[in-house]
């Protein structure tokens, strides 16, 4: 068994692990990224953020070359030429990750092609061969990320059955397309493939889709949804697939599934979208003290140390939310205690953002955590319906949302719904981290007419003097 040894190691070629490789090897550690795939990206890149938001960008021409109609502008329906679509996302990850891999080169990271098992403390096993290869390292940082929940119930081996990965790879467009949950992945595939031709129907078990997002947020997603999608049914459940000559036969139970709350219903293909759990198993952590907890998040300090103070884990792996840019921070936390810095992971705001149509995007606390945590705050929402930017582009079903001190007025949530929200965020990000007051925002000039001028005008509301509101 050959002998490789490092400064560091890092399990997971994702966006969180070959982000903190990079920061490793800038401090001048001799690092490796141990990478079960052949290329560098993770989940995110590979199959999760990067392709998805290409066919959202394609989502997005078709859905805007329709809405045109009522500006005078008519365009004959699209083609699809799935294979081009396809091809022209593959070019698009390619192109990334191959960028990634560059970056790894002039950096002289190494890359170890394999699956890593620990043997104890400082040594690793890597299985990528006919022979296993053991590396020595003085640091670990586990980066493993997570894959896709799918309940036996709701599986079955069948073309027609969709994971996301499946989902992103475009096997063909589906007639009818039965989405099972609707969370952000559900709702985001679900709006590639209605844009691309399908009749699709969003069941979820819950109240109401987007469960984690601000309700004054998610309506807005849950409204446009209801107009484009063939049915959004909410407080459903599937209790079974059954493969059919014509179809995928779906038992659904509640109140949404009719009159007896159970009904039968056929589709061409189901995706299935519930959720995520962190790849934790089988990494040989029992040789180790590195602790599990029973959701199967490995357990971590403020600096990303596990219970070895020489390993660490970082990303999907180390607890929600499960974010890719939370990931990459974590990472550059793990290496700050690593160097000897005196880094501590203690941001205020982590942005989410929901690539829907219209994109969701917050930071900081919601409304409704800061009312559950007893603090007396003033909430600010701007609606679209007074922005110009937002009509002269056509799109009005958005709000910007404050969550301010009432005594201080420091902004300590923000919530976006509408048009580039994702974009938007980062605003309220800066404001959080830095402990802006409304008064910062509303007397920084923004330009007009844009988009971001709805936040400047929702924190003019704090004084009560927003000049497109009452």
């Amino acid at each position: 068994m050959p002998n490789t040894a490092f400064d560091l190691v890092v399990i997971g070629g994702g966006p969180g692990g070959y982000a903190a490789a990079f920061r490793a090897a800038d401090h001048g550690l001799k690092t490796a990224i141990v990478e079960l795939d052949d290329r560098l990206g993770g989940v995110c890149l590979l199959r999760g953020c990067i392709p998805s938001k290409a066919l959202l960008h394609a989502a997005q021409v078709i859905h805007e070359t329709q809405e045109m109609a009522a500006w005078g502008l008519k365009f004959p329906r699209p083609q699809i030429d799935l294979d081009a679509l396809r091809d022209k996302k593959e070019t698009i990850v390619d192109k990334l990750s191959r960028g990634t891999g560059t970056l790894a080169k002039l950096r002289n990271v190494s890359i170890i092609h394999g699956r890593a098992r620990f043997l104890d403390r400082n040594r690793l096993s890597v299985l990528g061969g006919e022979k296993p290869t053991e590396v020595r390292f003085k640091n670990a940082i586990i980066a493993t990320g997570s894959r896709p929940v799918i309940p036996r119930t709701l599986y079955i081996d069948d073309e027609r059955w969709f994971d996301s990965t499946r989902a992103l790879d475009l096997p063909f467009i589906p007639e009818r397309l039965l989405v099972i949950g609707g969370g952000y992945i559900g709702m985001e595939l679900g709006t590639v493939y209605e844009a691309l031709g399908s009749k699709v129907t969003v069941v979820e078990g819950l109240d109401r889709i987007l469960n984690t997002a601000d309700p004054d947020l998610a309506r807005h997603v849950a409204k446009r949804a209801q107009a484009r999608f063939q049915a959004v049914r909410t407080n459903t459940k599937v209790e079974g697939l059954r493969a059919e000559k014509t179809g995928i036969v779906v038992t659904l139970r509640g109140p949404g599934a009719g009159e007896d709350e159970k009904e039968e219903a056929e589709f061409d293909a189901v995706l299935v979208s519930v959720g995520r759990r962190p790849n934790s198993e089988d990494l040989g952590l029992e040789t180790t003290r590195v602790r599990i907890n029973d959701k199967g998040f490995i357990e971590v300090d403020r600096q990303m140390r596990t219970g070895e103070a020489n390993i660490f884990a970082i990303g999907d792996v180390a607890g929600e939310p499960m974010l890719a840019h939370k990931a990459s921070h974590e990472g550059f936390t793990a290496v700050g205690a690593i160097v000897g810095g005196e880094a501590l992971w203690d941001k205020k705001a982590v942005p989410a953002v929901v690539f829907t149509d219209p994109e969701l995007a917050w930071c900081g606390k919601t409304e409704a955590e800061a009312k559950e945590e007893g603090l007396d705050v003033k909430v600010l929402r701007f609606p679209w319906s007074a922005s110009g930017r937002a009509t002269t582009l056509d799109r009005n079903d958005g709000v910007t949302k404050l969550v301010c001190d009432a005594e201080s007025g420091r902004v300590i949530g923000v919530g976006i719904a509408g048009t580039n929200a994702g974009e938007l965020i980062s605003e309220g990000v800066l404001a959080v981290e830095m402990g802006a007051v409304a008064e910062d925002i509303a007397g920084s000039i923004h330009p007009h007419p844009t988009l971001s001028e709805t936040l400047m005008e929702a924190a003019e509301m704090f004084a009560g003097h927003a000049t497109h509101h009452r």
